[in-house]
């Protein structure tokens, strides 16, 4: 059975979407997404082989704290979710690329936004970098499994963050949506943790100058974002080795 014929397998449980027409919507590297339209409502359909486990929320976990972000305006609305089906509503924008980091006034926009993610009810599940470093180890062998080992130990050298707050834990330019007001797209690794991991993901992933990364820390502190260079380096440290460590796991821990 191809995968469309499993989306609209699924889709046809959904009360409400039985007849929505489907389409593969590009990108994705932890899921295959689809568009579903049905009497003029869209919606973007994720669906998974079995239900969801750490370092990843279940599902159930995913849309209460994604209801949360909808309820002021920074995700998009929950429509439908069990065990290893997820429906959220689509909504129409510009999802960003790298170069949209290039503009400085969406550097500092998406400051404002970060701000008012962090200020969102905590999760109650915090999110633990040491465990999901060891289990993307785990996934290696050879030469990959030498160099994790020194990416695992560096993330195991570093302290526990003193203060937490609910973070989005993946915020690439891909889950970022301009409607024109900014959006957060998948909101599968959020969870409790250090805010300074969110700032860290922009600039390490999109490795943006220090200029740029000083314009958004200023931006996130209100004009306070010099003192606090050295906490966001330590988490850049942290995402570079946890990004090399799920990078080398993700063919044989994802169903791509």
């Amino acid at each position: 059975m191809s995968s469309t014929e499993q989306a609209e397998e699924v889709i046809a449980t959904i009360p409400g979407w039985q007849d929505a027409s489907i389409r593969v919507l590009p990108g994705g590297l932890t899921n295959r997404n689809y568009i579903v339209e049905t009497e003029g409502r869209r919606g973007v359909l994720k669906f998974d082989a079995a239900p969801r486990s750490s370092p990843l929320n279940t599902r159930a976990d995913e849309a209460v704290v994604q209801k949360q972000g909808a309820r002021i305006g920074l995700a998009n609305e929950v429509l439908y979710v069990d065990e290893t089906t997820y429906l959220v509503e689509y909504v129409d924008g510009d999802v960003w690329t790298p170069q949209h980091l290039d503009d400085d006034a969406n550097l500092l926009q998406l400051a404002r936004a970060m701000r008012r993610l962090h200020a969102m009810p905590l999760t109650g599940r915090v999110f633990d970098a040491k465990a999901a470093a060891n289990l993307y180890r785990a996934e290696l062998d050879g030469a990959d499994a030498s160099i994790a080992r020194e990416h695992v130990e560096l993330i195991e050298s570093m302290r526990r963050p003193k203060n937490i707050c609910c973070c989005h834990n993946d915020l690439v330019a891909a889950n970022i949506l301009a409607t024109p007001e900014l959006r957060f797209l998948d909101w599968e690794y959020a969870c409790d943790n250090d805010p300074f991991f969110d700032l860290a993901t922009v600039v390490e992933h999109h490795e943006l100058s220090n200029r740029q990364a000083e314009l958004l820390l200023d931006a996130y502190f209100e004009g306070d974002g010099m003192r606090w260079r050295r906490q966001l380096a330590e988490q850049q440290r942290l995402y570079k080795s946890l990004l090399w460590l799920w990078a080398a796991a993700r063919p044989r821990l994802f169903d791509t």
